[in-house]
C-alpha cells in the first residue's frame, strides 16, 4: 500500500467497524462513511465497544484518515422551525458520532436557500452552526463542501464559503472541495493554467489552509453548467490531466483525497490505480 491518502467512500453496512476492511480490499488509505442511514433523521445509538473495533480496524487495515458525510437531509441554510431543529439535532447527533468514532472530519452540504434568499441563507448557516458549536467543543472538524450549485443549493461561490468561514466563531471548521462540484459552478481546472487560476482564487479567497479534504469526481456534466453529476476518473467533461494536477500538487500532499464516483468498488479499484499511476516519483 503506497503512502499517501488516497481513498473512497465506503458502505458501513453490517456495522461501521466493517467499514476499515473494505476500504483496505480497494486499495483505501483514506475512507469516507456515512455515520448513520443518510437518508433518515434517526438512528440507533452504536453498540457498546463499536468505538473500540472501528480504531483497531482502521490501525489493522492501515486506513490513516477517516472523514464522515453528514445526512443529505440536513439544511442549515433553511428558515422553517420545524426543519430547523431537526437539521440542528441531526447535526449535533453527527457530531456526537464522529467525536465516538474518533474521526477528524465532519463534510456537509452547506444548504439549500430553498425558501429564503441566498444572502439569508448563508446568514442562517453560520447562526445555526454557531448555535451548536457554542454549547460544546467538538473533537471532529466541521468541513463545508463546495456544491453544484445545483437548484438553490449554496455553497457554489468560493465567496460562500469564505462568509461562513469568517462569521462562525469556532476555529474548528474548514472546507472540503469537490472537483465535479467545482467545475460545474464554474471553476476550470482542465489545463495546468485554469487549475492554477482556480487554486489560486481559492487561496485568495477562502485560504489553502482551511482546505482539509478533496472530493475526487469527474463530471457528467459540462463546466458551469450546475448540475452535480458524478462520473468515473477519467471518463467526463473534466478529463483526467486535471486530477494528475491534483494527486502531484505539493500544497495539497497531507489532504485526503477520496473518490465518490460511480459504479461500485470494481470502479474505485481502477481509478485509485490510475490515480496513484499518475502521481510523479
Amino acid at each position: 500500500m503506497r503512502d499517501d491518502l488516497l481513498g473512497a467512500h465506503v458502505s458501513t453496512s453490517g456495522g461501521v467497524e466493517k467499514a476499515p476492511e473494505r476500504g483496505f480490499e480497494i486499495g483505501c488509505n483514506a475512507i469516507q462513511i456515512f455515520s448513520k442511514n443518510q437518508r433518515m433523521w434517526k438512528s440507533k445509538p452504536y453498540i457498546e465497544g463499536t468505538d473500540r473495533k472501528f480504531r483497531e480496524n482502521c490501525k489493522k487495515y492501515r486506513i490513516k484518515k477517516v472523514i464522515i458525510h453528514t445526512s443529505y437531509l440536513l439544511n442549515l441554510a433553511t428558515i422553517d422551525p420545524i426543519k430547523r431543529e431537526k437539521t440542528i439535532s441531526g447535526l449535533i447527533d453527527e457530531f456526537e458520532r464522529g467525536d465516538y468514532l474518533d474521526i477528524p472530519y465532519l463534510v456537509i452540504h452547506p444548504g439549500s436557500a430553498i425558501d429564503t434568499t441566498e444572502e439569508r441563507g448563508l446568514f442562517e448557516i453560520a447562526k445555526n452552526v454557531n448555535t451548536i458549536l457554542k454549547k460544546k467543543r467538538y473533537k471532529i472538524r466541521l468541513l463545508f463542501e463546495t456544491t453544484a450549485g445545483q437548484g438553490n443549493n449554496l455553497g457554489y461561490k468560493f465567496e460562500h464559503l469564505f462568509y461562513l468561514l469568517k462569521n462562525i466563531k469556532n476555529d474548528n471548521i474548514g472546507i472540503c472541495l469537490d472537483t465535479c462540484h467545482t467545475f460545474v459552478s464554474g471553476y476550470d481546472i482542465r489545463t495546468k493554467k485554469t487549475y492554477e487560476r482556480t487554486i489560486f482564487a481559492f487561496d485568495e479567497i477562502v485560504g489553502l489552509k482551511n482546505l482539509f479534504a478533496i472530493h475526487l469526481n469527474d463530471s457528467r456534466a459540462k463546466l458551469g453548467s450546475r448540475i452535480d453529476r458524478h462520473e468515473n476518473i477519467g471518463e467526463g467533461y473534466i478529463g483526467k490531466e486535471a486530477f494528475s494536477f491534483i494527486v502531484n500538487d505539493e500544497r495539497l500532499k497531507n489532504i485526503p483525497m477520496i473518490l465518490e464516483t460511480p459504479n461500485g468498488d470494481e470502479w474505485y479499484k481502477k481509478s485509485l490505480r490510475l490515480l496513484r499511476g499518475m502521481k510523479n516519483g
